[in-house]
C-alpha cells in the first residue's frame, strides 16, 4: 500500500513539475539556440514556408553597394554626403521565433548587415535604461535641464523635452555634426530658403522624421550616461541576452566630443548617413525576443516593463509611432486582421524587427521590398493554427 501511494506521489510531482517546465518561457543561451519544426509549435508548415518564400522573391530593389543606394535614396536632401561608415548589403534574410524557439530561418542569419533606422528602436532603449536607474528623472524634464551647453538654448528650444526626442516631435532647431535639421528629409514642396526659414511648431504637437534630432538624442543621452553608448548597450543588453559579439555601432567621423577630458564617438541613431547600428539577423532576434518578454531574460530584469508599455504607447502628435518604435495602428496600421497591438523596429532597404505578443512571435527580415512587409507578416500570421 505505501509503495502505491509513493507512486502516485511521484506521478503527480512528476506531472507538476513537467508542466512548470513546458509553460516556462524558453530564452536561448549564448550558444545554442533551440529550432522547433512548424508542427511541434502549432504552425501550419506550408503556409510558413509560403512567408518564406515571399521574402526571398521580394527582395529589396536598392544597390547592394549602400554608398550608392543611399546617394539615390536620399537625393532631394541638399548638401547631403556620407559621413560614417557603410557596408554592402547582404541577400534577403530572416527569421521567425515561435514561443522563443527557432521555427524557420532563410538567408545568412550570421552576416553582420547595415540596419539603418532599426538603430533607433536600440537608441530608445539607452533611454530607458537611464529612466530605469533614475539618470533622467522624467522623459517630461526639459532636455535643457542635462544638456547646458547652449544644444537647448532659446525660447523654441528649451521647451523641448525627453519625451520629444523620443516621439520625433520636438522640431529641435539648429546644427548638429555639420548637418542642419532643416536639410534632414525636407518637405516635397519648397525649396532651401523656405525650408531653413520654416515657422518653428511648438514641441509635441507635430511628427516629423528626422536624423539630425534622433541623432541630438543620441548626443544628450551620451552627455547623461557619460560613457559611449554603445558601451552601454553592450554590457546592460546585448552581453545579458547573449549576443555575438560581432555587431558594431557607428557614429560619424565627424562626432567626436569631449566627455571629461575623453573623446568620445557621439553614435548615429540611423544610417542614411553612415553609421547606424551593423549587426546579424540573429543578434536583432535575440534584441525582439527581450521585448516579446517585456524585458526579462532569463528571470533577470533587463529593462522596466514600464519603458516598454511607455514606448510602446501611441505618441499625441502620431498614431503609428512611439519611442522610436512603430505600431501597426494609425495611418501605418497593416490591415488585413494584423493585431494592433504588433510594434515593430523599421529601417531603410528593408530591415525590421516585429513583435507580436499576441501570438508569442517575433519576426526579423532583412532586405524585404519595404512596400511589401504588411503581407509578409500576414502570411506568417496565416500559419498560426489556433
Amino acid at each position: 500500500m505505501a509503495y502505491h501511494y509513493l507512486l502516485t506521489f511521484y506521478l503527480l510531482t512528476s506531472s507538476i513539475t513537467f508542466s512548470w517546465a513546458q509553460t516556462k518561457p524558453y530564452f536561448p543561451t549564448a550558444q545554442i539556440w533551440e529550432t522547433r519544426s512548424p508542427q511541434q509549435m502549432g504552425l501550419n508548415a506550408e503556409q510558413l514556408q509560403q512567408a518564406v518564400d515571399f521574402a526571398q522573391a521580394n527582395e529589396y530593389e536598392g544597390d547592394y553597394d549602400l554608398k550608392v543606394a543611399i546617394l539615390k535614396g536620399f537625393v532631394r536632401e541638399p548638401y547631403h554626403e556620407i559621413k560614417g561608415p557603410t557596408k554592402d548589403r547582404g541577400k534577403p534574410a530572416g527569421v521567425v521565433l515561435k514561443n522563443g524557439y527557432i521555427v524557420t530561418q532563410w538567408g545568412d542569419v550570421d552576416r553582420v548587415d547595415m540596419t539603418f533606422s532599426v538603430t533607433k528602436s536600440y537608441l530608445s532603449t539607452i533611454a530607458g535604461l537611464a529612466i530605469d536607474e533614475g539618470l533622467i528623472k522624467s522623459v517630461d524634464d526639459s532636455v535643457g535641464q542635462y544638456v547646458w551647453d547652449g544644444t537647448f538654448a532659446g525660447d523654441h528650444n528649451s521647451q523641448i523635452t525627453w519625451e520629444h526626442l523620443l516621439n520625433q516631435s520636438s522640431d529641435w532647431s539648429g546644427s548638429l555634426f555639420g548637418i542642419s535639421d532643416w536639410a534632414d528629409r525636407p518637405p516635397s514642396e519648397g525649396g532651401v530658403d523656405d525650408w531653413k526659414y520654416r515657422e518653428l511648431l511648438t514641441p509635441g504637437t507635430n511628427f516629423e522624421y528626422n536624423d539630425v534630432r534622433v541623432n541630438l538624442l543620441a548626443y544628450s543621452l551620451l552627455q547623461v550616461w557619460r560613457k559611449p553608448l554603445p558601451m552601454i548597450l553592450k554590457e546592460k543588453i546585448m552581453d545579458p541576452i547573449g549576443a555575438s559579439s560581432t555587431w558594431r555601432w557607428y557614429g560619424y567621423e565627424s562626432s567626436f566630443v569631449n566627455v571629461d577630458g575623453i573623446m568620445m564617438q557621439s553614435v548615429s541613431g540611423g544610417g542614411h548617413s553612415g553609421g547606424g547600428v551593423f549587426i546579424s539577423t540573429l543578434d536583432h532576434a535575440r534584441f525582439g525576443l527581450l521585448f516579446l518578454r517585456r524585458g526579462l531574460w532569463n528571470g533577470q530584469r533587463l529593462i522596466s516593463e514600464d519603458w516598454i508599455n511607455q514606448a510602446t504607447t501611441s505618441s499625441p502628435a502620431n498614431e503609428s509611432y512611439g519611442y522610436m518604435w512603430w505600431l501597426n495602428r494609425g495611418n501605418r496600421a497593416w490591415g488585413g486582421g494584423t493585431s494592433p497591438s504588433i510594434y515593430y523596429a523599421a529601417g531603410f532597404g528593408g530591415n525590421f524587427i516585429i513583435i507580436d505578443n499576441e501570438h508569442d512571435l517575433v519576426i526579423v527580415t532583412r532586405w524585404l521590398q519595404p512596400s511589401q512587409i504588411g503581407e509578409m507578416v500576414r502570411l506568417v500570421l496565416a500559419s498560426v493554427e489556433d
